[in-house]
């Protein structure tokens, strides 16, 4: 569909009209209701606080042998089962061919911004996967790619919406190699408006409950900051609202969570890829939530789909299955959100590449996936766990610390090496505790034996 300026003009005027009808009131102010499209569906009621959340990331062209919706949707209450409150699915939307950077295209090379890539599916086919993670009280979030488009994207035929260099020639987003892509400006406010519609689109289309922002740093604050207020404005809706970037405004903008970069690099290249001290993690909580709001959090992650396909897979990355299971257990309960990629709780190690089909075997390591299970719905049951005060006492080779409530204090310890280490027990944790997966005593004395990648959970 070709967009002009009398087009946005004459759709800008339109969805305000009709938005003017519909009123709501909030604290005692009448709040304006967002309408812009027909609602399919109901609006989810049972999208979780960003405490509880449990993120479990989707690429449809790994998840099922048929790499799509479908595949997604008949494996709905394996994800539920897992512990999940919160399904991201990554792009969906047609992926261009002009300048594809091989394979099938990346799905960040967005083609169509409100349009269902038949690879996958149809869009009844997407509901139907909405709708199954709703019913078993998942919510949805799609992954939205506002820093470029692809180079054969309608959006094309309007020039000023993208960036250009000194001869007029549009151009990839700086810096980078991604040449399969054509990086949009933000000076252009026709622009602004049609990506807020697209996102819009979808709310109402697709019944989903947020976006995962690729590349946020790619994009201004400013614009961020006028779609989260426009997104507010849909009030049938509890939208949430994940930034992939590393600069310190985007809760600023309205970003209830953001990526904790600073803690992936330093667990997987310092601490288990070079031996560094475990309590570099401390440090992280504290400059990570530094320009956190009330209700912000970081989400964390011992993988995802760009470090998997570069670094391989956890068990490869952090010293096999059990040092992989060590590095979830410490990023799961220390601080903030997980995020799961998907196969990494059966220990997947096949090359998942997100460029083509490669879909994961669900049969291996079924003890990997009992204990993915047995930690995520631990941490969802425990309120010291999500909301506790953090207290660390960690040694250079085995992050411990404990999470407290009123109710509840919880003890993890993680060996972060491949060789046996002994961790010396503070005064003041010694004593009485319970295996918090068994229930069996533990006594702590002032020191304790660890085989390599140990790890366990104690609770009083």
């Amino acid at each position: 569909m070709k967009y002009n300026k009398k087009h946005i003009m004459l759709k800008t005027f339109l969805f305000l009209s009709i938005s003017l009808f519909t009123f709501c009131k909030k604290d005692g102010a009448e709040v304006v209701s967002d309408s812009s499209y027909p609602q399919y569906g109901t609006p989810f009621a049972a999208v979780p606080a960003t405490t509880d959340a449990v993120i479990y990331q989707v690429n449809l062209r790994a998840f099922s042998q048929d790499a799509n919706f479908k595949g997604v949707t008949a494996k709905m209450d394996s994800i539920k089962a897992l512990g999940i409150n919160v399904v991201y699915l990554m792009p969906i939307y047609p992926v261009g061919i002009l300048k594809s950077a091989g394979g099938l295209g990346s799905p960040y090379a967005v083609k169509d911004y409100k349009a269902v890539n038949t690879e996958f599916g149809n869009l009844e086919d997407l509901r139907a996967l909405v709708n199954a993670a709703h019913e078993r009280n998942m919510a949805v979030m799609f992954d939205w790619v506002a820093s470029h488009t692809s180079w054969d994207n309608a959006w094309m035929s309007n020039k000023s919406w993208y960036k250009q260099d000194a001869n007029g020639n549009i151009i990839p987003p700086t810096g980078t190699n991604w040449t399969d892509v054509a990086a949009l400006n933000y000076n252009n406010q026709d622009m602004r408006l049609a990506m807020i519609d697209a996102m819009k689109y979808w709310v109402f289309t697709a019944n989903i409950d947020g976006f995962r922002c690729d590349a946020a740093d790619f994009v201004p604050l400013d614009f961020w900051k006028q779609a989260i207020d426009a997104l507010k404005g849909i009030t049938t809706h509890k939208l949430l609202m994940l930034a992939e970037g590393t600069r310190n405004d985007h809760f600023k903008a309205g970003f209830q969570m953001v990526y904790g970069f600073g803690y992936y690099s330093t667990l997987e290249n310092k601490i288990f890829g070079n031996a560094n001290s475990a309590t570099l993690l401390q440090d992280l909580n504290t400059s990570e939530y530094a320009p956190a709001l009330s209700g912000s959090q970081v989400v964390r992650y011992i993988t995802n789909h760009d470090v998997y396909l570069t670094g391989g897979s956890p068990v490869s990355v952090y010293g096999g299955k059990t040092g992989s299971m060590s590095a979830f257990l410490i990023t799961s309960f220390m601080k903030g959100v997980p995020m799961i990629y998907n196969g990494q709780e059966v220990g997947c190690t096949r090359g998942i590449d997100f460029f083509y089909r490669t879909p994961i075997d669900w049969t291996t390591n079924p003890d990997m996936k009992a204990e993915y299970k047995k930690i995520i719905n631990f941490r969802k049951g425990s309120d010291a766990v999500k909301n506790g005060d953090l207290a660390v006492y960690s040694s250079d080779d085995v992050a411990a610390f404990t999470k407290s409530s009123a109710t509840q204090k919880v003890f993890v310890i993680a060996s972060v090496r491949g060789n046996a280490t002994t961790y010396a027990i503070p005064t003041v944790l010694q004593g009485a505790w319970k295996n918090g997966f068994t229930g069996a005593a533990v006594t702590l004395t002032s020191q304790l034996f660890l085989q390599p990648y140990q790890h366990m959970v104690l609770t009083k």
